[in-house]
């Protein structure tokens, strides 16, 4: 889904994949800062290197660049901040996974968010100076609830150590065509053994989440993009355009003239 940049927005979960629910599902990294801001149900989140449990009231800050993806689950709600990249807000620069308990503290969210969204949908003079006023205090409560001993995360064991340190390594090296074993030779450790850690730490091995991540930017380019379907392949280290075809057939169902055209 495009938008610019350069605007700061405010969005439900629906606005923000554009109906089209890999654009959360998979785990892939972004241009932009987001903020979630869970207001019903209960998923799963992939977070810096790490699967947590989120429901109502928690709050996900994703810096730009970090590998996240989230099940919001069937009755799941949020509204979701983003926040153009190079922006003079001072903002967390680490992933975060807030569970807010104070129901002023969560008023104060909800407030904050509503009101930034009521700015940009009237479409007045200086909607954009209002909205980022907003998304400053947005800042300022985000910084001071880390601040609270109560959102100290846990210390890792050292299987989500690794986790993290290969999370951190896809967003980079995904277009290489580099395969798992390639990561790990990187990180230091056998196959085996980054993808007993990474299963450990998300769920999932560390291949499923290098795929995911392949898979995201190619429906990404394929949609978003002109560019022909071989010069995508080129892009993203495939071999060849009849390998890039067979592995979208084999991941998505349909080759990648038909996602294409499904979306046209």
């Amino acid at each position: 889904m495009n938008f610019a940049l350069s605007d700061i927005k405010v969005m439900t979960l629906p606005q923000l994949t554009g109906g089209q629910d890999w654009r959360l599902l998979l785990a892939q990294d972004r241009p932009h800062h987001l903020l979630i801001w869970i207001t019903r149900g209960q998923g799963r989140a992939l977070l810096d290197g790490q699967r947590r449990g989120v429901g109502t009231h928690n709050a996900l800050w994703v810096p730009q660049g970090s590998l996240f993806a989230l099940d919001p689950g069937r009755q799941g709600m949020a509204q979701a901040v983003i926040v153009p990249p190079g922006t003079p807000l001072r903002l967390p620069e680490m992933p975060r996974h807030l569970r807010i308990r104070d129901v002023a503290v969560q008023s104060e969210l909800s407030g904050l968010i509503e009101a930034a969204a009521r700015e940009l949908q009237k479409d007045r003079p200086l909607s954009q100076d209002a909205a980022e006023a907003h998304a400053a205090l947005i800042s300022v409560w985000l910084r001071r609830q880390i601040m609270l001993e109560e959102h100290v995360p846990p210390r890792r064991n050292a299987a989500a150590r690794l986790s993290k340190l290969y999370c951190d390594l896809l967003p980079h090296r995904f277009r290489s065509g580099a395969s798992m074993s390639d990561y790990a030779g990187t990180l230091g450790v056998t196959p085996t053994h980054l993808t007993r850690a990474v299963r450990a730490a998300t769920g999932k091995t560390a291949a499923d989440l290098l795929t995911e991540r392949v898979l995201a930017e190619a429906r990404h380019l394929l949609i978003e993009t002109r560019q022909p379907a071989q010069d995508i392949a080129r892009h993203l280290g495939f071999g060849s355009a009849a390998y890039f075809t067979r592995f979208m057939q084999q991941h998505t169902g349909q080759p990648p003239s038909k996602l294409r055209g499904a979306t046209r």
